[in-house]
């Protein structure tokens, strides 16, 4: 990469985090004004947005989460599971000496330091300054290097020309996409579709949402009840996603 593209990246991934909306489409916004932050103003890194998943509750044979995402953002399926567009999906996994089974939701992990926004050319992978990870979808050429960076197989490239778009959630064949966290309910001070379907439809409560940075948030008292870890934490990406249970 040239220094004089280098240089445009950076001030462009500046600028990104500190914007008090950006515009997707005419009359679409990805961020909105809302609780999150003070009226008017843009994100702060004041906050600290995060998901705790505990999969002692999470069932095998359940994809409330799944459902509620692609429901709520509009993607779908073509049933081609190694190209169909995956903002969550429910992972199983085998303990191969005990023999125990674990299932649990990955999704975007939403590192503090993602490899996915170190390898985009063009900026269109940044990083909120509340930690939420993104894609500017007019500015993602569909190179998925982001794809090829990323350790969780958590993004998606769009192959098929998109219908029903969401407003709140504009798509695009030929881009790359991921989990959002839902930032425009999070925006509105309301919580991600995957964590409201787990407490209303499973009834199980598996998923808790939060700022990670606010001792007295639920996700605060819950990691610090819980032995919580991260996939890969070894990696030392810092995600905003914290697992209990395996």
């Amino acid at each position: 990469m040239s220094t004089c593209t280098d240089t445009t990246r950076r001030r462009f991934l500046a600028g990104a985090a500190g914007l008090a909306a950006t515009t997707l489409a005419p009359g679409v916004m990805l961020i909105t004004a809302g609780p999150a932050r003070a009226a008017g103003g843009p994100v702060t890194n004041a906050r600290r947005w995060g998901l705790l998943i505990d999969t002692t509750k999470c069932d095998a044979g359940c994809d409330d989460c799944v459902v509620a995402c692609r429901t709520e953002n509009g993607w779908q399926g073509h049933d081609r599971p190694a190209t169909d567009s995956q903002w969550i999906r429910k992972v199983d996994l085998t303990d191969q000496v005990t023999g125990a089974k674990t299932s649990l939701p990955v999704m975007c992990q939403h590192c503090e330091t993602p490899p996915c926004v170190d390898v985009c050319p063009t900026g269109a992978s940044f990083k909120r300054a509340d930690g939420i990870v993104l894609v500017d979808k007019h500015i993602c050429i569909g190179c998925r290097y982001c794809m090829m960076a990323c350790p969780y197989k958590a993004r998606s490239f769009v192959h098929e020309t998109t219908h029903g778009q969401k407003p709140h959630a504009p798509r695009g064949k030929g881009t790359v996409e991921a989990c959002t966290l839902c930032v425009h309910r999070v925006d509105a001070g309301g919580t991600p579709a995957c964590v409201e379907a787990c407490a209303e439809k499973a009834g199980r409560e598996a998923m808790v949402f939060g700022d990670l940075n606010d001792p007295n948030s639920d996700i605060s008292k819950v990691a610090g009840r819980l032995v919580a870890t991260r996939i890969r934490a070894d990696l030392g990406l810092n995600q905003g996603v914290l697992y209990h249970g395996f």
